[in-house]
């Protein structure tokens, strides 16, 4: 047996005494690193030129504030202390304390002094993560601050590479594995979609998808309106000709639609992107499954008029915003959406819909056709499900769906469920009340509708486990996965046939049935049958396209996670201390 070093137990008063020690050197260096920070950063670059050796000093310093956190956070959580110690951390906000005041401010200072402070920065940077990395790992009291931290600072170290192409990207990708991991803790924290929105670049697709996704989550972050900009503006000004032009127009589309202005450009791109969706499909068949639930979600989220707060003609929110149930509470410091109580109960008469919602509509309706209309194609299920799955939840909500049901093609999804039945495996399993679980992994689609407003109570407790998949994995196709989307898609038909007010099913034929007739809607008859010839689809081929676009520095600093800062102290008060 190995001789083990002798240890003596602590009593809880020996740990409230060090506790109080440990704080009170903390607050005399956090007071020094706050006066400094602030000194160096009132004066002008020209007249506060630091030399090599002052650099250092100020490092030092820094990393002393870091090392008595790091002490503090021990002592507090130790195994042996009180609750009421333990409650310490929190009272006295010192995670975000140590972000702001040993962290952030001192990196602002040193990205304000660039390309000359550059190597000061880079050491710093590994300092602060090899800290963030060691609370990780043992103080998990404060996981989620660590891992959106650790993200923060990759954030930082990728923005200031210049030079080496591949440490850029590496930084992005552990960057993009902290963020990722984060949103899965907190999916309805639109923060955290926002700064995946920026390591996106240059996938416009994709930025488009995460700033969208950003502001139409249960807490907004109201931030990526002005961020989203940063991806629209060179679009809007034509200078991104590396986009792929379906792509371009795509994009360009949800730009004029989001800002409400060069309305004169929206036909004609709007046009354009039209007519390149489905030869461009048939082209790039190879990942198209993840891009088209990508447009899906963007093209949900345009309904919601990327969440705007006076959009309709009240001056009032979004029309499908205010019919949606939204839950009031907090996530990490996040402000809820704004009407998230049950205000719009005292709001006199029935909300109108704005004049741009019922444009973007238009938009959506086009984009569906085009898909819809490509029968038997596997490429296009990914935006089928998602669109079924936010109709599914609107259809649950008829001051919602009132709004939207004359624009959706009714005729086209029946007769695209009428296929998938033909050569389903489970019928028994999309018949079924239960939510469909062929298997226990979630579909790629999955993951990136895991918290939108219009997929609330829609998938089970456990479905999303997120510790038992790495982030590659979440959005790998399986082979198994085409028929698990197709019993998806049809599980969801059959949900909106109970309603027996758009499709009904039958159950003895096995067939579905366009009910809601509408004059717009052609082919859509309450006893509609399936047409006799369908159109053919052009073969895929297997060339993919990529996007390639101009990386930018990160324009925004990374926000603090928690809004809320205690006052600083020069002592500390334990509940229960005499």
């Amino acid at each position: 047996m190995i001789p083990q070093p002798e240890t003596r137990p602590i009593s809880q008063e020996q740990l409230v005494a060090e506790v109080k020690g440990i704080y009170a050197g903390l607050v005399m260096v956090e007071s020094k690193c706050i006066e400094v920070d602030t000194a160096q950063s009132t004066q002008a670059e020209s007249t506060a030129k630091l030399n090599n050796e002052q650099w250092q000093a100020l490092i030092a310093l820094h990393r002393t504030l870091l090392h008595e956190h790091h002490d503090f956070f021990l002592a507090s959580q130790h195994p042996s202390a009180s609750p009421a110690l333990r409650r310490l951390s929190q009272k006295y906000a010192m995670p975000a304390r140590m972000w702001r005041h040993g962290i952030h401010s001192f990196l602002e200072l040193l990205r304000s002094r660039l390309p000359a402070s550059l190597e000061h920065m880079l050491t710093f940077i590994y300092l602060a993560y090899s800290m963030m990395a060691l609370l990780y790992e043992t103080v998990p009291s404060f996981e989620d601050t660590w891992i959106e931290c650790l993200g923060d600072l990759g954030r930082y170290r990728m923005a200031i590479e210049d030079e080496d192409i591949r440490d850029r990207e590496i930084w992005t990708g552990v960057s993009r594995h902290w963020y990722a991991k984060a949103s899965d803790r907190a999916p309805t924290t639109g923060r955290l979609y926002h700064h995946l929105a920026i390591l996106s670049r240059p996938n416009a697709y994709q930025q488009l998808f995460y700033y969208s996704k950003s502001l139409c989550v249960a807490y907004p972050f109201k931030s990526a309106r002005d961020s989203i900009l940063t991806l629209f503006d060179p679009i809007l000004n034509n200078n991104q000709h590396q986009l792929p032009l379906l792509e371009f127009t795509f994009v360009k589309s949800h730009a004029i639609l989001f800002i409400d202005q060069m309305m004169a450009d929206y036909n004609t791109t709007k046009t354009e992107f039209i007519a390149r969706l489905d030869p461009t499909i048939s082209r790039c068949a190879k990942g198209w499954n993840t891009i088209g639930g990508q447009i899906a979600i963007s093209n949900n989220n345009a309904i919601l008029e990327y969440g705007k707060t006076d959009a309709n003609a009240q001056g009032d929110k979004n029309v499908i915003l205010a019919a949606l149930t939204l839950k009031t509470g907090s996530a990490g410091g996040d402000v809820p959406m704004d009407g998230s109580e049950a205000d719009s109960a005292e709001t006199d008469g029935e909300p109108v819909p704005s004049e741009m919602f019922g444009i973007i509509q238009d938009f959506v309706k086009d984009c569906d056709q085009v898909m819809f209309n490509r029968y038997g194609d596997n490429n296009i299920m990914s935006y089928l499900h998602v669109r079924l799955a936010y109709m599914y939840h609107m259809a649950q909500n008829e001051s919602a769906m009132k709004h939207l049901e004359d624009r959706f093609p009714w005729a086209q999804v029946t007769r695209l469920l009428n296929l998938l039945v033909v050569d389903a495996q489970d019928l028994e399993r999309t018949e079924s009340e239960e939510f469909p679980r062929p298997t226990e992994r979630p579909l790629p689609e999955d993951w990136t509708m895991r918290g939108h407003l219009w997929v609330e109570g829609l998938y089970p407790d456990d479905w999303f486990n997120s510790d038992k998949f790495e982030e590659d994995e979440k959005v790998f196709e399986l082979p198994s996965m085409r028929e698990h989307r197709r019993t998806r898609v049809l599980w969801f038909g059959r949900r909106l046939a109970s309603f027996r007010k758009w499709i009904i099913y039958d159950k003895e034929s096995k067939q579905y049935q366009c009910s809601y007739v509408l004059s717009h809607q052609a082919g859509c008859l309450v006893h509609g049958s399936l047409p006799k010839t369908l159109p053919r689809i052009a073969r895929a081929s297997t060339t993919d396209s990529t996007a390639t676009m101009t990386d930018e520095m990160a324009d925004s600093e990374p926000e603090d996670f928690t809004k809320s800062e205690a006052e600083d102290a020069s002592s500390m008060v334990v509940e229960g201390d005499d």
